[in-house]
Parts: structure tokens; sequence; C-alpha cells
């Protein structure tokens, strides 16, 4: 047999939709760093290092972060890279604004409607601001006092961090403040067009390759992303944000009333390419989950998540599988990894190395956002009620609730120590989905495979090909671009990894893309899921059942083994936690 040439195998890998969305993660991740690097300011170093100066000799002087040592850190994070260019592509991408009762303002605003909003906040500012002004005067004579003692008087030191702290939350209230007045008019429908342009033919090059019609593609594409635009208006709404239906609920929705009302098109149906979006954007999430950053937490957060998530998985599934019965296994699994790994991206990494019918991850999907948009609202009351310390508190939500959204936003009501900890811990969880979708696909290959086809004889090769075919190859992409991006973050240093790949390339092009990419994927799913398919996985109430007790072991043995590793095992990096 003639062996293959390089560009012959290339040839066949391409004809495999993972192997597509690996290439156009890598391009657009490529050209973030090629960007970034390539605008990256002569004087950076120097400006990062002059505001170092200040908080370090602030450090020195006081055994407390002084007023001063604040600003530093404030103007050092303000620090940015892009300039113009990448500020036009940051537009491109962004979505619908805020709004509350008028839409239209989500995608439009004039500039007398700007100034007449500025104006609503004049007076309110003018005030916050003689409020902070008063809150930095005693916070600085209070500190000036304390070091007249040289710091030796503890009661001076703490009437001082007491008055610091007043005054940070001043700046805060101040600066959201400033943030609604600062408001300029804008108009996002030719951006929106253009964003849409982009991502069509983008997506549509490998349609050939794969043995589809790009063509149909294109003309389908339009009537996905306009749903898409709608689900993030949706989600937008004041009220809704508040109750946490963001825009991956409202696509789901969407797509799910189209499909079992009208009908969805074919056309359409052409391009709700679901997993193509959905992996392209997981590779693009790979970048966010560093390795490096697992460090920031220690041992007890590495405990959490990579103790008690194949723990809480193994039980769920157990469960469903002995005591609820389930008929699907895969089904279940996609569950069981859903509700213990990482929401959504567990779900669809675990369904496709089980092979799962794209009803039942729509199904785990819906159930998955309704048990989030609860528990990002009760769990924190709940902690906060029971005067939980914020880093158990974040750990806790870190490790049980799905959506990574929702986590940030659930540990921000605790404050921000708890906030950093539950993003942290959802992070490190985010690292074993490889591991996982491995898992799932050696265990479906060498055990459920076996028992289906008890007359088929497998031996350790067919076993070993098996495993590789089941494993979704989008993970490599995943894992690869959490590598380079964990080499990059640790070659800069932290501070100028902050400003060039936190604040730059993620917060400025990663991040708001892939949630596009997510988004389109949810409404892809609903256009292309028939409620009659969903309700015959609905059995008996089966997989509410399995969730929800699933998700009760989930909060136990997390909760149980956090205080364990972070109050018993290792107090010492939480009282450097509480201290940050």
């Amino acid at each position: 047999m003639r062996k293959k040439s390089l560009k012959e195998m290339i040839k066949d890998l391409l004809k495999y939709e993972d192997y597509w969305a690996i290439l156009l993660a890598t391009v657009i991740l490529i050209f973030c760093v090629g960007t970034f690097f390539i605008l990256k300011p002569e004087n950076l170093n120097q400006e990062i290092s002059e505001k170092n100066g200040i908080m370090l000799q602030q450090a020195e002087r006081a055994p407390f972060k002084t007023v001063e040592w604040h600003k530093g850190q404030l103007e050092k994070n303000k620090i940015s890279v892009g300039g113009d260019f990448v500020k036009s592509i940051r537009e491109i991408l962004d979505r619908p604004k805020t709004w509350s009762s008028n839409p239209i303002e989500a995608f439009y605003l004039s500039k007398e409607e700007a100034e007449m909003r500025k104006s609503t906040y004049t007076a309110q500012y003018e005030n916050l601001k003689v409020e902070l002004q008063q809150a930095e005067n005693k916070a600085l004579s209070t500190t000036q006092l304390a070091g007249e003692k040289k710091y030796t008087d503890e009661n001076l030191n703490e009437v001082a961090k007491k008055n610091i702290d007043l005054w940070l939350a001043a700046r805060t209230a101040e600066g959201k403040m400033k943030a609604k007045m600062d408001v300029k008019p804008y108009n996002l429908l030719p951006n929106l067009v253009m964003l849409g342009m982009f991502i069509c033919l983008y997506f549509s090059m490998g349609m050939k390759s794969m043995g589809k019609s790009g063509k149909d593609y294109m003309k389908g594409f339009p009537i996905v992303f306009l749903l898409a635009t709608v689900a993030y208006l949706l989600g937008a709404q004041v009220t809704f944000k508040a109750w946490g239906l963001e825009y991956v609920f409202w696509g789901l929705v969407l797509g799910l009333i189209i499909s079992n009302t009208i009908g969805t098109p074919k056309f359409v149906l052409q391009a709700a390419l679901t997993e193509y979006y959905i992996k392209t954007g997981l590779i693009l999430l790979g970048s966010t989950v560093l390795i490096n950053k697992v460090l920031l937490i220690g041992l007890p957060g590495i405990f959490v998540t990579w103790f008690v998530t194949p723990i809480v998985l193994v039980l769920t599934f157990m469960f469903g599988e002995y005591i609820v019965k389930m008929e699907s296994k895969s089904l279940n699994m996609v569950m069981s990894a859903d509700m213990s790994v990482s929401g959504v991206s567990a779900a669809i990494a675990a369904a496709a190395a089980c092979k799962a019918k794209k009803e039942e991850l729509t199904l785990s999907v819906g159930i998955s956002i309704m048990f989030t948009a609860v528990m990002m609202i009760v769990m924190p009351m709940a902690i906060k009620k029971i005067g939980m310390d914020p880093v158990l508190g974040g750990a806790w939500i870190g490790g049980t609730i799905d959506s990574t959204g929702a986590v940030v936003a659930a540990g921000e009501y605790l404050g921000p120590v708890a906030r950093d900890v539950a993003a942290t811990i959802k992070m490190i969880q985010n690292i074993i989905i490889g591991v996982m979708a491995l898992g799932v696909a050696a265990y479906w290959s060498l055990k459920v495979d076996k028992q289906e086809n008890t007359t088929v004889k497998f031996t350790l090769k067919d076993s070993l090909k098996e495993i590789w075919s089941r494993f979704p190859k989008f993970i490599i992409g995943f894992i690869g671009a959490s590598v380079l991006f964990s080499v990059i973050y640790a070659n800069l240093g932290d501070d100028m990894a902050k400003v060039i790949v936190d604040n730059g390339m993620v917060k400025q092009i990663i991040s708001p893309l892939q949630g596009w990419l997510f988004c389109l994927a949810f409404t892809s799913i609903g256009l292309s899921t028939n409620f009659v398919e969903l309700g015959k996985q609905m059995k008996g109430g089966k997989p509410i059942l399995l969730y929800t007790v699933g998700k009760i072991i989930n909060l136990t043995v997390t909760l149980a083994v956090a205080y364990i590793a972070f109050h018993i095992a290792f107090p010492e990096i939480t009282r450097s936690l509480m201290s940050l």
C-alpha cells in the first residue's frame, strides 16, 4: 500500500469538523498573539515598573495597603495595548447594549439621547465626587496619624484600614456612576452586519472539504445570526439579566420555538451547525484556562476540583445507572458530566465522546441552564446568611455552579475575594475537560460497546482505535491553546501578561468572539431540536431526578472537601487569600 504524502494526510484530516475547528480557532489565536505583540508600546515595561515602584514604596512604608498603593494598582489596571486598530475590532465584536424598556437602545443611541442620559446622572455624579474626596481626605489623615506612631498603634492602624475601605467603596460607587455618564452615541447595526459577514465567510471555508455546500450554508446563516442577535438582545434586558437568563438561554428558547411551531426551514438547518460553532468556541476558551493561574490558589483549589469532580461524576452516573435506571447510558453520562465538571462545555465534550444524540445534549443543557439561573441567586444569598467566609464560599460556588459567567456573578455578590476564588476554582475545573473526555471515550469503548456487542470480539488494538475514534479531537486544540497561552503568560510575567493577554487578547477579541460562537451554537441546538424527541427522554421525570440528586451530591461533597482543604489542611493559604 502506497504511503500517503503529508499533503494527502492533511487533506484527509480536513474532511472532519474537529480539525477545521482547530484550524479556524488557531488562526484567530495566532492573529491575536501577532497583533498584540506588534502593537505593544515600547515603554510598556517602564510604565508598569513605575506603577510597581509606587506600590512597592507604599508596601514598605505601611503594614497595610494605603490610598497611594491602591491608586498605583488602579493606574496599572488602566494600562492598555492595541490602540485604534484593536478598538475597531472590539467594536465590530460588540453585542447589544443593556436596556430596560426600549430595545432600540440596545443597538442605537443618538447624540441628543446620549447628552440627555448624561445630564440625568450629572447631579448624582457630582455628589459622589464630593463624597469620594471627603472619604479620601479622611483615609489619608488617619493613615498619616498611624504613620506618626510608626504604625505601632494597632487601634490607629485599624481606623486607617477601615477608612481606606470606605474610600474604596466610595471610589467604586463614583466609578459606576462615571461609567453611566460616560455614554457616547453608538450605532451597532453596521458592525453587526460586518460581524455576520465575517463569521459566515470564515466558517464557510471548510464546507467543501467536509462534503457540505458552502452556498447553502451562506443562505441559511443570516437567519441563524439574526436569531443569535435577538438572543443577545433579550439577555441584555435588565430584568432578564438580573434573573440570570442570559443569551445562552434565549438562543435555545428562540430556536425551540421556531423548530416546534412553523418548523425550521431546510436551508436554515444547513447553517445551524451546533458542534462546529461550539468546538471552535471551546478551543478559544482554552486560551483563558491558564495552568499558571492554578498556582494562585494552590493545592486546596486543585484538591477541591481534581479530587471532587471525578468522584461526583462517577457517583452521579452510578446513581442514574443503578437507582434511577436511565434508559439511555449516553444521556446519563452527558448529564453527569454537565453537572459535575463544568456545565455546557463538559456536556459537549462528553456527548462527542459517547456519541450522544443531539436531543440528549439539548435536554441536558436545558436543565443545566434552569439550575444555574436558580443557584447563582440562591447560593450567594445562603452563604451570606450563614456567615460563611468568602474563601470557602467562593470555592463552593466555583465547584458547583455550572456556567463560568454565573460563577463570577455569584462570587461578585460576596465580594472580590469570593469572586476571584470562585473564578479560579472554575478555571481549574475547566482544565480537566480533556481528561474527562478521554475517560468517557475509553469507558464507552472498553465497556459499553463490549456489553452492547457481545458477539463481537474486541482486541486491544480495536479498543485503542475505538477510543481514539470517540475522543473529541477538538479537545487537542483546547489543550494546545491552554498550553500556548500558559507559556506566553509565564514568559511575560504577571503584570505584562495581565496587560497583553488578559486585558488585551482575551478581553478585547477572544472572549467576545467566543461569546458569539456560543450564542450561534445554542440557537442552532434549538433550531434542530424537536419537543417530541425531547419528550421521549423525559420518561417519568428521570432526568430531572438525576440532575437534582447529582447537584445535591455535588454541593455536599464539594463543601466538605473545600472546608477540609481551606480550613484544616491549608489554613495559611486561606489567610493569605483573605488578606488580598
